[in-house]
């Protein structure tokens, strides 16, 4: 469970032949990230080389250390909103902190084994945040999409448009033709069977005619300055418990977040490829790698579902090329820097704006929209909240309202009835158990439980268990279809059973599962009602309930 996928490859045997496809697919991997790495940490509000660095050490750390063969990690678009709100409110030493914690978050919740639990949230939840950090992407490259000429744009979406129409009297014609130019060859490009994307080639073009014909367009260089061409040394900043008490709720979102799309993206990975990735030991890698790109200054990282595809595409099947992917943007760092800082700002908004289109998953999201009600409600409050307040926000309220639904429409299919007496005569006819194909004295009552029995159903057991008005002698409690039983439903069956035998009426239960059963001793139920008359199934259940009536002589 937590040995790296790299361990297991080596152990297995590694050709020649498979070498040089993953050296080939790492470094078309690791063209393809620059642009990305560049424009995510911009999208960020952080300098460009944040996300070469994030894009080099922690890629480097989770394709090492990491459960899944193929996966790329990096910057990615899911954190731009939350990267952005951080270094707005607490600034750059608080985004490190904040990234350091949430390495720490993940690798506690690799060893406590939290990979598969996560897998288990709504489907609902991911679309509607993931479609809500679409438009917040979208958003926030309006300013240098159209080259407007405004200062700092506002962190809020109502304020950021508000502030994007109140300059759109300084569009800049030629930013507006260099990203619709880069939209147009990324889109035209896939449906080219080529290895490199058509971002690439919109980069070299709009930089050479940024650079010949001096285009009045800003550039990485004209904003932010040069591009270190090194690593900067590691280091921590000061550190005091009140700020790592403001910082831990940004860090566990940073976490959430980031374990989520880690293991989406090695869902995804297992399907292209036919292998199976290991959670627990990839948010054990996505831990270690945030935890070093916060010691190098870098911003947080996760697994990249779109680098990680064309890795696959290009036939990188072992974590080399993930290495690879990371030691090309390590040498194009320290090497072609100087040429990286001359990309418009408007060919990477073009970028970022079709990274936001495929993340918004609108397919998804309309037919979504054709489903359940509570479906519906999750789906529109996530992404409202999302787009309106923060990720933080959408992702506790979204999963509540998961959990709240669930355990309504449990309630729903959940019950207990009367399965005895004239007016349920024949109900269970095609049933080889049915309690109508048993003689049952005067006296024997049955009922059965159908579902779970937990706190959402147990309202309903009382009170559909506090309406028996005639008083039978024997009670017989068929639970051979409840799967599920906590604390409340405990409590309310021990309820139940005190009113029964205060009212002088004995308790049979029949058909309880193993599990449950182990739940019923614990509690000390199986006690009260004695054990001898806790019975595997109805025919015995039926004879120990005819036992009892001769035993009592009534």
């Amino acid at each position: 469970m937590f040995t790296p996928k790299l361990v297991s490859v080596l152990k297995e045997g590694y050709s020649w032949k498979q070498l040089q496809a993953d050296l080939t697919a790492g470094t078309i991997v690791g063209i393809v990230a620059l642009p990305l790495a560049i424009a995510f940490a911009i999208a960020s509000g952080v300098t460009p080389d944040k996300g070469l660095v994030t894009a080099v050490i922690a890629g480097f750390l989770i394709s090492v250390l990491g459960g899944s063969r193929v996966q790329i990690g990096g910057p990615t678009g899911a954190f731009v909103p939350i990267v952005y709100g951080i270094v707005q409110q607490y600034g750059l030493d608080g985004l490190i902190i904040s990234t350091f914690m949430a390495g720490i978050i993940l690798i506690i919740m690799g060893f406590a084994r939290f990979g598969s639990v996560i897998k288990y949230i709504s489907h609902s939840v991911i679309v509607g945040f993931t479609s809500g950090i679409a438009l917040i992407i979208f958003s926030s490259q309006i300013k240098d999409f159209f080259g407007l000429k405004m200062d700092k744009v506002p962190t809020h979406f109502h304020e950021k448009w508000w502030a994007y129409f109140s300059h759109f009297d300084s569009i800049n014609p030629w930013a507006v033709a260099i990203a619709v130019g880069t939209i147009a060859l990324s889109l035209l490009f896939t449906h080219f069977k080529t290895k490199i994307p058509g971002s690439l080639f919109a980069i070299i073009l709009s930089t050479l005619a940024v650079q010949l014909f001096n285009l009045p367009v800003d550039t990485i260089v004209s904003r932010f300055g040069d591009i270190p061409n090194s690593i900067p040394a590691p280091s921590i900043p000061a550190l005091d418990f009140d700020t790592l008490q403001n910082l831990l709720k940004p860090a566990l979102t940073i976490a959430l977040l980031g374990a989520i799309e880690s293991l989406l993206s090695a869902v995804v990975a297992d399907a292209m490829t036919g292998s199976s990735h290991r959670s627990n030991m990839e948010l054990v890698a996505q831990g270690v790698g945030n935890m070093a790109s916060a010691l190098f200054g870098g911003i947080p990282a996760t697994g990249a579902i779109a680098r990680t595809a064309t890795n696959i595409k290009n036939g990188g099947r072992s974590p080399i090329s993930g290495m690879t992917h990371a030691v090309v943007l390590l040498l194009i760092m320290l090497f072609a820097g100087q040429w990286a800082k001359l990309i418009p700002l408007s060919c990477l908004a073009g970028i970022l704006v079709v990274v936001a289109y495929n993340m918004s998953e609108w397919h998804t999201f309309k037919a979504l929209l054709k489903g359940s009600r509570s479906d519906v409600a999750v789906l529109l409050t996530t992404f409202f909240l999302t787009v309106v307040f923060d990720l933080t926000i959408a992702i506790e309220v979204g999963i509540m309202m998961s959990v709240f639904l669930f355990m309504y429409n449990m309630s729903k299919v959940s019950g207990i009835e009367q399965i005895t007496g004239p007016q349920v005569e024949g109900k269970e006819s095609d049933d080889p158990f049915a309690i109508t194909k048993y003689k049952l004295a005067k006296g024997i009552e049955v009922f059965e439980i159908n579902g779970a029995l937990f706190f959402g159903m147990a309202h309903k057991f009382k009170e559909t268990m506090g309406v028996v008005e005639r008083n039978p002698k024997v009670l017989i409690l068929r639970m051979r279809k409840v799967s599920l039983v906590d604390a409340s439903g405990i409590n309310s069956l021990r309820e139940f059973i005190k009113r029964m035998q205060h009212a002088k009426i004995k308790i049979v239960l029949s058909g309880v599962q193993p599990h449950v059963r182990e739940e019923l001793d614990k509690s000390g139920l199986i006690d009260m009602v004695g054990s001898e008359n806790v019975l595997p199934h109805i025919s015995p259940a039926v004879d120990r309930a005819h036992a009892i009536l001769e035993e009592t002589g009534r």
